[in-house]
């Protein structure tokens, strides 16, 4: 569920509108629904009572520091993937105790930083990864909270880019070779095992690839209890899909929590789950202006300002997105079908193709719906467009979460060699 609707034929982001939201801020934009945030979030907590449960937000999906700050402020912990994201979820308020490191390639200098924050935990993704954080914290007196990550080599996600637990793919330490991994940590001065760690992959609408990993990480843990090696926490991931109206039903949070009571928790540990598009992806919304509706003899095309740059998944992924203008249709009203597409400068920049929509013309309000998640976040500033502002909304209050820069603040990170 989520907070927009439409409300005398005006979409609203909770009790603002986002006409009214466009007439100030400019167009494209993305707008965030506080409500909907602390509802998700709440709904996991909900979902997992009576568990002993860290719920760590999987800060890649959204690093907006607002946004981790509505999450923090709820209990979440963070789940970071990089030096950055770590000082993102600790300047939103987020405290280190509640912060999961993921992520195959850590450096030196994200670890030492890690270490010095004293961060709940680690995930170990290779045995040189092991290798040096052991050496790092060791050389510093300390001892590093881990788990190893398990490629359990199952498929699932979304789409082929976004299965991480299939053999061939870079992440974690196959399954049939953790153990042998466990037994070495366990020799090193400079860890200290504390878990189990598992990831398969991203927008997975079935259970039943989870129920398959879920299944095995058990396995391994009850082989390393058998080893001596004590395992008081477990890692499930995240990876939960949700549904972007494509006609797709998502597994239900209840469900899921429901398949982690019956396998993951008869072990006695503590579950960490690292929810990210759940939480965020609903909570979105792209706002876009209509800059031309273009024909020519074979298709119709609604040309918008908001381009691949700002909103990367459906050219990236082939993803949905529900479009819907702003200002309600007429009733009765029939449909065009066009392309969707932006002002990029690449035949990819297309955001739906042969897509039913009311009739829309130069200057109308369109928005993007489910862009919370992934929105933003993989934006960039292709073609010299910048990035594009993020607006967060509460009841009837709205503000500007990330400013759209200048053309002089975005030149001005690029001197000139003095030769030139």
């Amino acid at each position: 569920m989520h907070r927009f609707a439409y409300r005398n034929g005006v979409l609203h982001a909770e009790d603002a509108s986002l006409e009214a939201i466009a007439s100030e801020v400019g167009t494209p934009f993305y707008c965030y629904s506080e409500a909907t945030l602390r509802e998700h979030l709440r709904a996991f907590e909900e979902a997992f009572a009576g568990l002993d449960v860290l719920i760590a937000y999987s800060v890649k999906a959204n690093p907006n520091l607002a946004v981790i700050r509505v999450l923090a402020s709820e209990g979440a912990g963070a789940d970071v993937v990089s030096g950055g994201e770590l000082r993102r979820a600790l300047a939103a308020g987020v405290p280190a105790q509640k912060i999961v490191f993921s992520g195959v390639g850590k450096t030196r200098e994200e670890m030492a930083l890690a270490l010095e924050e004293g961060i709940y935990q680690f995930n170990i993704e290779s045995g040189p990864e092991l290798d040096t954080l052991n050496e790092i914290a060791g050389s510093r007196g300390a001892r590093a909270p881990i788990a190893v990550r398990i490629n359990p080599d199952i498929a699932a996600g979304g789409h082929e880019k976004i299965s991480t637990g299939r053999a061939a793919d870079k992440f974690g330490v196959a399954w049939t070779r953790a153990r042998e991994l466990y037994v070495r940590a366990a020799r090193m001065a400079g860890v200290e095992i504390k878990g189990v760690d598992i990831h398969i992959g991203s927008q997975i609408s079935d259970l039943a690839p989870f129920r398959a990993a879920f299944e095995k990480v058990a396995d391994v843990v009850k082989d390393l209890r058998t080893d001596g090696i004590s395992i008081e926490r477990i890692d499930i991931g995240g990876g939960l899909g949700i549904s972007y109206g494509e006609g797709r039903d998502a597994p239900l949070t209840d469900d899921y929590a429901a398949l982690i009571r019956e396998i993951i928790a008869p072990l006695g540990v503590k579950i960490v789950v690292e929810p990210g598009r759940a939480i965020v992806g609903e909570a979105g919304v792209l706002v876009t202006r209509v800059l031309y509706d273009k024909e020519n003899e074979w298709r119709r095309f609604l040309v918008l300002d908001a381009g691949m740059n700002d909103l990367i998944r459906p050219a990236l992924y082939g993803s949905f997105h529900a479009f819907a203008p702003v200002r309600g249709p007429i009733d009765g009203a029939s449909p065009v079908v066009v392309d969707i597409v932006g002002p990029v400068c690449e035949s990819s920049d297309v955001f739906a193709k042969e897509r039913a929509l009311p009739v829309m013309r130069a200057g109308d309000l369109g928005v993007f719906m489910t862009a919370g998640a992934y929105g933003a976040a993989l934006a960039s500033q292709y073609n010299s467009r910048p990035l594009i502002p993020e607006v967060m909304v509460r009841g009837g209050r709205w503000a500007i979460i990330r400013k759209r820069p200048t053309f002089e603040q975005t030149i001005a990170a690029e001197p000139l060699p003095d030769w030139l």
